[in-house]
């Protein structure tokens, strides 16, 4: 018997409702872990065969036909090594989320998923029924016990092995990025290590799926709840733990590597690339095309869409009109050439003068109002379409989560679009990446100064809809409307606890309100990548019409 046994984590990204490919990348990863490993145990994600989340893919009929053919293929292959996957049980009539061990040819153990998440972006209890046994088998001579994903959160599952019961615990993860996450897991697997004195193996999804990000970050834990080995973030790939064998159990590793992490703004940053990158390549579109205003939400979205998908496959479309200051013009003409894009203007004037010469009827005896602003926003929104069907383009929207949440923005109009890159990015938080991708260029060498003009940094916030707007006209100041929108959204805070925090009585109801008022636009806008625990999609479901009074 060798005197160590390597359990390599495979860190994958998987493509929902793609059994078959999914198959062929796991086999293709075990393949390599044995080859430059010397892999015992290959584990993979939870939901590995369907990715996660399949969503109503899981009421399909032929779900468990293809699922059967897919672990044939994995048991036909007859690898050296143990694979440890998560795939959509069908059994006694119900569905559970369960994992599977494949080893020598056949199903040697299987485990169903008892604690099932049914908050934020989860509801698993739709689809899934909960297990009740814990599950664990030896392999050459080492005693390995599985959790999966949500099960490690509650003190259940785990519980039912006593100290001394295993060497290792294995817990598959299909666990969605949010800001402060990683840290969340670290310190729970500590805590879990040690209410067992057992190590544990956390194999984690990576990837975008829709508005999720699966920010991956596998590790491993030693009895004691000290980190062995640490995957990076956003990174496929395969990281092996080897673990040692006296004769009283599995020891520390003699192997392990312990990859840095990311601070928070990078982590953001990462998440935002990778949830753009995945939508476009996982839906096979040819490129991105964004209006470029000059303007720092925009400017930002550039930069994302750039280090994520290359140059070439970005398009960006200036659109201005007389109220489009000449700053912003040469900001964007100056932006769009240092990142090396597709560039080009199109005024709007003329197509804004055609929408009015047919409305001039309709519009007699009334001022002018918002009507026009909106008017020129959803001009912009026709030529980007137009572009989009002919070129087969994604339009990127470029609204961010302060003005989505009170409305600050156009129906058919800059909410035109596939994919809102800053809707979960508050517009505090929009500046503060900003300054992050330029301190990327002075910090890498990216070959240019800035990937962000600073003026547009420095600059006034401003739709540029009427003359001398800025955005703080209409707004309160964003440092203030940010956290009161923290508050109300993401914590669940009514008026009266956030008004308690120190804010204006006037201006929390009247924001709240036009958070409430605003949901109808959200329910139409698109979907953008998830970095907070409640953005505006999955996470967070009010009805367009209720009669809740703002209050307690």
């Amino acid at each position: 018997m060798s005197t160590s046994f390597t359990v390599v984590m495979a860190q994958l990204n998987l493509l929902v409702g793609a059994i078959d490919k999914n198959v062929s990348r796991m086999l293709d990863a075990a393949q390599k872990a044995i080859a430059e490993e010397g892999a015992d145990v290959v584990v993979f994600p939870e939901l590995a065969l369907t990715g996660y989340p399949p969503e109503d893919l899981l009421l399909r009929p032929s779900l468990a036909r293809r699922l059967d053919s897919a672990i044939a293929r994995l048991c036909a292959a007859n690898l050296p090594a143990a694979l440890v996957f998560g795939y959509p049980e069908t059994a006694e009539g119900k569905l559970f989320n369960s994992l599977a061990v494949v080893y020598q040819a056949e199903v040697i153990a299987n485990y169903r998923k008892q604690c099932l998440p049914n908050y934020q972006v989860f509801d698993e209890r739709r689809y899934f029924s909960m297990g009740t046994e814990k599950s664990s088998i030896v392999i050459d001579g080492v005693r390995l016990g599985f959790t999966v994903c949500e099960d490690i959160w509650e003190e259940g599952p785990i519980s039912q092995f006593v100290e001394g019961e295993l060497d290792v615990l294995i817990n598959i993860n299909a666990s969605p990025f949010h800001r402060g996450k990683m840290a969340e897991r670290r310190d729970l697997l500590a805590k879990r290590a040690q209410s067992i004195s057992t190590p544990i193996v956390y194999c984690n999804l990576v990837g975008g799926q829709d508005e999720l990000v699966f920010d991956g970050g596998s590790f491993a834990v030693d009895a004691r709840g000290e980190i062995l080995v640490q995957a990076p973030q956003f990174e496929e790939g395969i990281y092996s733990i080897i673990f040692d064998r006296p004769a009283t159990g599995l020891a520390t590793p003699v192997v392990g590597a312990l990859s840095e992490m990311q601070d928070d703004l990078a982590q953001a940053y990462s998440a935002l690339v990778m949830g753009v990158r995945d939508y476009v390549l996982k839906n096979h579109f040819k490129g991105v095309v964004l209006g470029l205003s000059g303007g720092i939400d925009s400017a930002l979205t550039l930069a994302v869409a750039v280090d994520a998908l290359g140059a070439d496959a970005v398009h960006a479309i200036m659109m201005p009109f007389e109220y489009t200051s000449q700053l912003s013009q040469d900001a964007a003409a100056e932006q769009a050439a240092a990142l090396g894009v597709s560039y080009r203007a199109i005024s709007i004037k003329p197509v804004f003068e055609q929408f009015s010469d047919s409305l001039a009827g309709e519009f007699e005896g009334y001022e002018e109002d918002v009507t026009e602003q909106n008017l020129q926003a959803r001009c912009r929104g026709v030529l980007l379409m137009a572009v989009s069907n002919k070129k087969g383009y994604l339009v990127l929207t470029t609204g961010n989560k302060s003005e989505i949440a009170v409305g600050y923005s156009t129906l058919y109009g800059d909410m035109a679009g596939g994919f809102d890159v800053l809707k979960d990015v508050s517009k505090t938080l929009v500046y503060e990446l900003a300054r992050y991708r330029n301190e990327l260029c002075c910090r890498d060498g990216r070959g240019i100064a800035e990937a962000i003009p600073s003026v547009v940094i420095d600059r006034a916030p401003s739709a540029e809809l009427a003359p001398g707007q800025v955005d703080q006209d209409n707004l309160p100041p964003y440092d203030e409307l940010d956290r009161i929108l923290a508050l109300y959204i993401e914590c669940d805070a009514s008026a009266e606890a956030i008004i308690s925090e120190g804010f204006d009585k006037e201006v929390v109801h009247r924001v709240l309100r036009l958070v409430d008022l605003n949901e109808y636009k959200r329910r139409q806008s698109p979907i953008g990548v998830r970095l907070t625990r409640r953005g505006f999609g999955r996470d967070r479901r009010y009805p367009i019409t209720n009669g809740w009074p703002i209050g307690e």
